[in-house]
């Protein structure tokens, strides 16, 4: 019998690498050893300290276990590159968080970033799934094809994807819009997992298991 796989996603990071640091420690306790899979579900840079140092960790884990790492675009990423071939777009990136970044890697503009982590972040898909769940950033339109095709929608998408009580078919795990009570959001379709860990709050890690659509348990890290 092949034991189940547990799969912890974790949500927004912004350059918090000391919490993710201490959350893939209390992961790899929590797994004592079982197949597990991560699925970071974007925002990895902007706003907190050191976004340089988070994709760094991000990029070995999954040079060492290619399988068991996704990776996916968050809409911080997405602004990231498009600062690269749209003018104006550096203004609007700085004043998200952009500046924090550039600093984190000693560069004085975007195009200065190593260029191996302009081709990794570009690479990054918009959207996972399993038999369960579907992992993106965002949402989805609830009115559109499920999954949703449109990778802006998978990045950016709010409302009405926050509000609606909507069945996508399997249950959606995602980030972008930070919670502010402490805690995940853990509704009947969807698991939103960005509880705003660059605010002072905590990073956080939902788990789940191929018995159950949503999280069996949720690891957070407090911001110290």
């Amino acid at each position: 019998m092949t034991a189940e796989t547990l799969t912890y996603a974790i949500g927004d990071i912004h350059g918090c690498a000391d919490l993710l640091d201490t959350l893939l420690d209390r992961i790899d306790a929590h797994a004592a050893g079982r197949t597990r899979k991560l699925v970071f579900l974007g925002d990895y840079i902007d706003r907190g300290p050191d976004s340089a140092r988070v994709i760094e960790t991000l990029r070995k884990l999954q040079w060492r276990e290619p399988d068991a790492v996704v990776c996916l675009m968050g809409n911080h990423e997405a602004m990231l590159l498009k600062t690269l071939h749209e003018p104006g777009a550096l203004d609007l990136w700085r004043a998200n968080g952009g500046a924090a970044t550039l600093t984190s890697f000693d560069v004085a503009g975007p195009e200065e970033i190593p260029g191996d982590v302009l081709d990794w972040i570009e690479a990054l898909p918009t959207l996972h799934s399993d038999a369960r769940r579907w992992y993106v950033h965002a949402g989805f339109r609830p009115d559109a094809e499920v999954p949703d095709p449109d990778p802006e929608v998978h990045l950016w998408m709010r409302e009405p994807f926050l509000s609606a009580d909507h069945d996508f078919g399997r249950h959606v795990v995602h980030g972008h819009t930070p919670q502010t009570r402490g805690g995940p959001e853990r509704l009947r379709f969807r698991t939103n997992l960005d509880t705003g860990a660059v605010y002072g709050n905590a990073l956080t890690a939902g788990i789940f298991t191929p018995g159950q659509d949503g999280p069996t348990e949720i690891l957070s890290v407090p911001a110290r």
